[in-house]
């Protein structure tokens, strides 16, 4: 069963829409590129902005590693090392010193360096470490979490499983009375692909809230927490917007500058290239993970993290641009200014979106601007094709009786069936019918007279196409030409009398060829200027394009009289002032002849007529 277009458009609009549904709620197959231009946004964002000055990052980089070499050692090293680093913090009164150094085994220098870095440690509520929750596969021995409640400071929700386990790298080396300041270091990765967009607030296990270390350290700071279970991280500035203060500077109260660290959250990590603490976000793939830890902790502390639209927007704006190139579409808009029109809806959601994300708002728009785009390709790829198939059919039918360079210029300009039927026009009829055609008929096989009317016919209808003229058919012996439409010509009388001029020659070469035949054979052509109606008339099986009117008539009528006449052409008065049309007669390569005036049948009033003749060289 064939589908109108109208209905094609609807159908795919439904089919999209109902794709859309899929993908906003189950497929996600097109998260990645939104997510990357989002994150295209961040960076534009994050750039003129400046992360918290309270916060101070001690940094393991790649000169401490150097500069520590004769006083430690490689990396590790001793942990009484970070027990000097906590009491050259702890002079200057930090508000808190947070650890993104894991301390889940033993120093490999021995447990009396462990001993004196819990000394350090010891009696302190303002020192956070890290602890780090493995995944299934990399898990040994989890732990029950029942077991690790008050000891971890957890929380449960009403029903949690007692029985649930978590394989949890916990700071093995300190007191219990530290345990309850570690929190986790994980990513928050609901998009799969390992980018560090979000920070687990507090990470649920079947009903046990694992807190997140900057949580914990948040909590210290009086800070109002998210009821959210992660937030999607508010990254400020460019990697290293931080201050950074070399750890081997930190040691030294001089080096790093006294007062420093005073009244300051100081995390302590590393950057350095041969800790390979580097992750994947948004503003960089070789980002330090402390400067993670150091966004999120900013963006807990002053409440500004990024905040998301709701999840019922993005299919709602798919709806609403499905619908709205769905309208334009069926109403035979033009594609290309639907096109235009999408295309500025499209760069206005877009501008929106990287606006809303300098107000810390995510607004995901490339999913639904993605269908649409699909729906306008599809409905301006069926309107091309539509349109081409008109055309196609225009050429066809118009190559029938117009000249090829006229059919270019009439598909060129748009036109269609349609749109050139059922207009008036001013226009000049030429009607030319052969004479003689019944005695040479008569002496000839029938194969032979429609052969030699074919050549003669191909000649004249050349002369025709030569001169702008329109073919508009054979009757019989007869040819019927028409100037002024389809396209306009504002010389239409002067181009038809130059074709029977024109015409008359090609006959009486013809007629030389046709020799004793060609004796009796002879025309008579007649010319008439006046309004007609014309377009494409017939049934839907055969169309013709021709023109219906007195204009017709009285041209027919004057083809007639012309052997009355005595000429073999014949125009009206109407057709010579056309063709005269204010133009200096001197100009004209022929003169007109008076031949007087004769009735006509159907018409009250003579027909006076005029034979044009070329002037003599």
């Amino acid at each position: 069963m064939k589908v109108s277009a109208p209905h094609a458009l609807s159908i795919a609009a439904l089919l999209l829409a109902l794709l859309g549904a899929l993908e906003f709620g189950v497929l996600h197959l097109l998260a990645p590129l939104e997510n990357r231009l989002l994150d295209s946004f961040q960076r534009q964002a994050a750039a003129g902005l400046s992360p918290d000055p309270q916060i101070v990052l001690v940094d393991i980089d790649d000169a401490s590693l150097a500069r520590m070499q004769a006083r430690a050692g490689r990396w590790p090293w001793p942990r009484e090392i970070h027990a000097e680093l906590v009491r050259a913090l702890q002079a200057q009164k930090p508000r808190a010193i947070v650890f993104d150094i894991l301390f889940s085994e033993g120093d490999t220098h021995g447990k009396e360096s462990d001993r004196r870095f819990r000394e350090a440690v010891r009696g302190l509520d303002n020192v956070f470490f890290p602890m780090v929750r493995l995944t299934e596969r990399e898990a040994s021995n989890p732990v029950r979490l029942a077991d690790l409640e008050s000891v971890l400071a957890l929380r449960a929700a009403p029903g949690a499983d007692r029985e649930a386990r978590a394989a949890l790298l916990l700071p093995e080396v300190l007191d219990d009375e530290h345990w309850q300041r570690a929190g986790l270091i994980n990513f928050a990765d609901p998009d799969g692909d390992g980018v560090g967009r979000r920070y687990w607030v507090a990470m649920d296990v079947r009903g046990w809230r694992i807190p997140s270390l900057p949580t914990r350290v948040a909590e210290h700071l009086g800070a109002t927490l998210p009821d959210l279970p992660s937030i999607r991280l508010h990254y400020r500035g460019e990697p290293g917007a931080f201050r950074h203060v070399s750890y081997v500077d930190a040691l030294d109260e001089k080096a790093a500058g006294a007062d420093l660290f005073r009244e300051k959250i100081v995390i302590v990590g590393a950057s350095a290239t041969s800790m390979s603490d580097l992750r994947v976000t948004p503003l960089s793939n070789t980002h330090a993970g402390m400067e993670i830890l150091a966004t999120a902790l900013d963006n807990l502390k002053n409440a500004r993290w990024m905040r998301e639209t709701p999840g019922e927007l993005p299919p709602l704006l798919s709806l609403a641009l499905l619908g709205a190139v769905w309208a334009l579409l069926r109403r035979r808009r033009n594609a290309l200014e639907t096109g235009i029109g999408l295309a500025i809806a499209s760069a206005l959601l877009l501008g929106a979106s990287r606006w809303a994300m300098s107000e810390r708002l995510i607004l995901p728009v490339l999913a639904p601007l993605l269908f649409a785009w699909a729906l306008y390709l599809y409905g301006a790829t069926v309107e091309y094709l539509r349109e081409r198939k008109t055309r196609l059919a225009a050429v066809a039918m118009f190559s029938r009786f117009l000249n090829a360079n006229v059919v270019k210029q009439i598909v060129e300009q748009g036109e269609t069936i349609e749109s050139l039927s059922g207009k008036t026009r001013d226009v000049t009829l030429l009607f030319s019918d052969i004479r003689g055609f019944t005695t040479l008929s008569e002496s000839t096989s029938p194969q032979e007279v429609v052969n030699l009317l074919n050549r003669y016919f191909s000649r004249q209808v050349g002369v025709v196409f030569r001169n702008q003229g329109t073919l508009d058919k054979f009757i019989g012996d007869c040819i019927m030409a028409m100037w002024g439409a389809p396209l306009d010509d504002p010389q239409h009388a002067r181009h038809a009398v130059e074709t029977a001029l024109e015409m008359e020659r090609v006959l009486l070469e013809f007629k030389a060829e046709l020799g004793e035949r060609g004796k009796a054979f002879d025309v008579g052509i007649g010319i008439h200027s006046g309004p007609a109606v014309v377009g494409f008339i017939g049934a839907e099986q055969k169309l013709e394009y021709t023109a219906i009117g007195d204009t017709v008539n009285t041209a027919s009528r004057i083809e007639g009289l012309t052997k009355e006449a005595g000429c073999r052409i014949a125009i009206s008065r109407e057709a010579m002032e056309a063709c005269l049309g204010g133009a200096d007669p001197a100009s004209f390569a022929f003169d007109f002849v008076p031949r007087g005036s004769y009735k006509a049948k159907g018409r009250a009033q003579p027909i006076e007529l005029f034979e044009p003749r070329r002037k003599s060289s």
